[in-house]
């Protein structure tokens, strides 16, 4: 390498180019030639000669020289290599860093929506949805008196309050199944928009996450369309649970108890069923009514397909809207992804660049 120190005004010239030196030295460049060029006027646009005759001479000869010329390149190749592995492992350090800070930001959704899920599935389970307008509805179907004695006396003393559902007259449950659905897409809403807050809060907290934020405000909140996929998915479901119902009737379509459900009401009944975990239902006296509903439920529909039929489809319907859940808050999450994609850099990048530094190393 050589150096050209141009425009220096004649007075600086030694105290300029002494630093300059200096400064060369602590860099390992003290071998360099410094060539000065001090401020002058041009002559026709051009420097005058004079002034860049020492550059020109070195030029030249390092032309003219073969010998010097390999020397040159040889100096040059071995302090460019030379300076590739410390280069390289800070690269490296910083590539590192890079991938720590992603994977500490891809933590926050994915706790967020986690515990999202975890909620969906302990309000699925332990009861909530089996109170107020569901309750309501429940009531205005089997009469609230009536129930609450067959709770006590037990499902023998119910039979004539519902005689017309083993009779074949149809029952309408629709608006206790419009009740469920609604409680179940709220359910499923909530969680879903507290996990994106969540979500976003957490890369506020994290180093490099605020700027994400900022530039992507819409990752604060769940995506604008969510609550109508939320309420597809309820819908998709139900619908799940309607075909499963068919087919485990089988031959049992053309019974009286079948016929006097339905399969709409016997899906309701599933659902009721899906929605309580009585065992781990708490005592009070709504939540009570909320338990014994799912007894209820369950009794009924154990009446048309048998106990180890409803326990079975019971247990399919939940997993399937787990799963349909789960799926669906692995979409909202994506979107945090698809953010930290912005800067691809992984383990097996960083791993790379080492390796190939290291082999350069090893070939000099």
């Amino acid at each position: 390498m050589a150096i050209v120190l141009n425009r220096v005004p004649p007075e600086a010239l030694q105290t300029v180019r002494v630093h300059l030196a200096s400064m060369l030295r602590d860099q390992g460049l003290g071998q360099s030639p410094i060539f000065t060029v001090t401020e002058v006027d041009l002559d026709d646009g051009m420097i005058p000669p004079q002034d860049v005759e020492r550059l020109r001479g070195w030029l030249h000869s390092l032309a003219g020289d073969a010998r010097a010329r390999s020397m040159v390149i040889r100096r040059t190749l071995s302090g460019t290599v030379g300076s590739l592995a410390g280069r390289a492992g800070e690269l490296a350090e910083a590539g590192q860093a890079q991938v720590a800070a992603r994977q500490e930001l891809a933590k926050g959704p994915r706790t967020a929506y986690a515990d999202a899920l975890a909620g969906v599935e302990q309000g699925v389970q332990d009861g909530s949805l089996l109170r107020g307008e569901v309750l309501a509805r429940w009531q205005e179907l089997v009469g609230t008196g009536e129930f609450l004695r067959s709770i006590e006396e037990g499902i023998g003393r119910f039979r004539d309050r519902i005689s017309s559902w083993f009779s074949g007259k149809p029952v309408s449950a629709e608006p206790l199944g419009d009740a469920l659905q609604s409680g179940a897409a709220a359910l499923i809403t909530s969680h879903g928009q507290v996990a994106a807050s969540t979500a976003a809060r957490s890369w506020k907290n994290t180093p490099g996450g605020v700027e994400l934020v900022d530039r992507n405000p819409g990752l604060t909140k769940a995506s604008p369309d969510f609550a109508e996929r939320v309420e597809r998915l309820i819908r998709d479901w139900q619908g799940q649970i309607l075909e499963m119902v068919r087919e485990e009737a089988g031959s049992r379509r053309s019974t009286a108890r079948f016929l006097a459900f339905g399969v709409n009401g016997l899906g309701v009944l599933l659902m009721i069923v899906v929605f309580a975990s009585t065992a781990a239902i708490p005592t009070g006296a709504e939540v009570a009514v909320a338990g014994g509903s799912a007894v209820l439920a369950q009794r009924l529909l154990e009446a048309v397909f048998g106990d180890q039929a409803v326990r079975s489809m019971s247990v399919k319907a939940r997993k399937a809207l787990i799963a349909r859940v789960e799926e669906l808050y692995e979409q909202e999450r994506g979107r945090y992804d698809a953010v930290l994609q912005e800067v691809p850099v992984t383990d097996e990048v960083v791993q790379e660049l080492r390796s190939a530094a290291a082999d350069v190393e090893a070939a000099r």
